[in-house]
């Protein structure tokens, strides 16, 4: 007998229907003798739909507000399934975020969590009840409601499991796993059996959505052991821990990939030691999440500073340089649409040189022109043109033996 946190996503209870089936996972856990707490998120494309609303009603709304009507698809979502399960004769409670004891800090939509009182979840476990908590959000010290940030259920749900000291948290999707990349685009890619918390985190934050990156954090921080597993199939998935024994024979367990990226130029900046934190530090400052980072100095006196941002948030860094031009001293910035960046990874990538030198290789034959680069000890990142994004994945998958070929390295 242990505790069991379980997160299911949008898809997983995007109807009535869902939903029960969701219940009978749920129940399944519990005839097993194990506490139960479930996350979920907001039903299908909910919260999509709550923000068109909004920009039906204002072209800019306040940020407390949306918070406001965010919040309110999970909160549908957790009544629903509590619901569920009350009817098939099983005792359950809904809680919100807040009432969770999930605090957060001052900052609407896209708030980190600070802490977590658990004393409410744990009163109701003791009770023998299935806590129902709602993903995605919590409250900060003076009783504002928040959230999380698109994806933020995972995050809620690991870091429950943290403070709760779970003997385990899974994860269920509308896929069976974590795959060598995305098999909606890529016909060979097969599921994993496991990957390190590293691992996950580096094909998490280049763009593989099944995990947050927040919630892999939370797992490697903590020590919490992560199943990625099908809400609709009753099979393993994949196990997300430490050091995985699994996979071992693969240089490179994943190929990552996102569109949408836009390179940032900002030409004409002096040359000094302080340049590059003062531009980078005022970006941080705005918010701005900067990516891939290349310098170049054009003569003794002037250089040029490119990185790469997501399209959607080019017209706000273009407005933070601008409202501070004259402290940041350059002279033009410009920019390039239309591209996106590409990245394998692989623990296996730090015994085995030559890996980079391989993935150059595969996109030269390709044809396709390498814009900027990003390494790390288990990764490399590409920008290219959005238009060969999917021709360089395939391309990737098949020659590092994701496909079952031999690698070029």
């Amino acid at each position: 007998m242990g505790l069991i946190v379980q997160k299911f996503g949008g898809t997983s209870v995007g109807s009535a229907d869902r939903i029960l089936n969701v219940a009978k996972r749920v129940i399944q856990e519990k005839e097993n003798g194990h506490d139960l707490v479930v996350v979920v998120s907001a039903m299908g494309k909910t919260t999509d739909q709550l923000v068109s609303l909004a920009g039906e009603l204002s072209s800019k709304p306040d940020k407390r507000e949306m918070d406001m009507l965010l919040t309110t698809g999970e909160q549908i979502t957790i009544s629903l399934l509590a619901m569920a399960l009350q009817a098939k004769g099983y005792e359950a409670v809904s809680l919100t975020g807040g009432q969770a004891g999930i605090f957060t800090e001052s900052r609407h939509g896209n708030a980190r969590i600070t802490r977590i009182e658990d004393d409410r979840i744990t009163e109701e476990l003791t009770r023998g009840k299935i806590v129902v908590a709602a993903g995605f959000q919590g409250r900060d010290e003076n009783g504002e409601i928040t959230t999380l940030g698109r994806g933020g259920s995972d995050t809620t749900a690991v870091a429950l499991a943290a403070a709760l000291k779970a003997d385990k948290c899974d994860i269920y999707t509308d896929v069976t796993g974590v795959y060598t990349t995305d098999p909606r685009y890529i016909q060979g890619a097969r599921k994993l059996a496991g990957l390190s918390y590293d691992e996950m985190l580096e094909l998490a934050n280049l763009g593989a959505g099944v995990l947050h990156p927040r919630a892999v954090e939370f797992a490697k921080n903590y020590q919490v052991p992560l199943e990625v597993r099908s809400s609709m199939q009753d099979e393993r998935g994949t196990l997300i821990e430490e050091e995985s024994a699994l996979e071992e024979n693969l240089i490179v367990k994943g190929i990552a990939f996102e569109d949408q990226v836009t390179r940032v130029s900002v030409c004409g900046l002096p040359n000094d030691l302080s340049t590059l934190s003062t531009i980078f530090t005022t970006l941080a400052e705005h918010g701005v999440n900067v990516d891939i980072i290349i310098q170049s100095l054009t003569d003794k006196e002037n250089g040029t500073i490119s990185f790469s941002v997501k399209t959607n948030d080019l017209e706000e860094t273009i407005d933070v340089l601008e409202t501070h031009k004259k402290k940041l001293r350059f002279k033009k910035i410009e920019s390039e649409k239309g591209l996106s960046k590409v990245s394998i990874v692989g623990s296996g990538m730090v015994s085995n040189p030559g890996v980079a030198a391989g993935m150059f290789s595969v996109l030269a034959k390709e044809g396709i022109e390498v814009k900027m680069v990003s390494t790390s000890e288990i990764k490399v990142s590409t920008v290219i043109e959005q238009d060969d994004m999917v021709r360089a994945v395939e391309a990737l998958h098949e020659a590092f033996e994701l496909s079952g070929k031999k690698a070029p390295v």
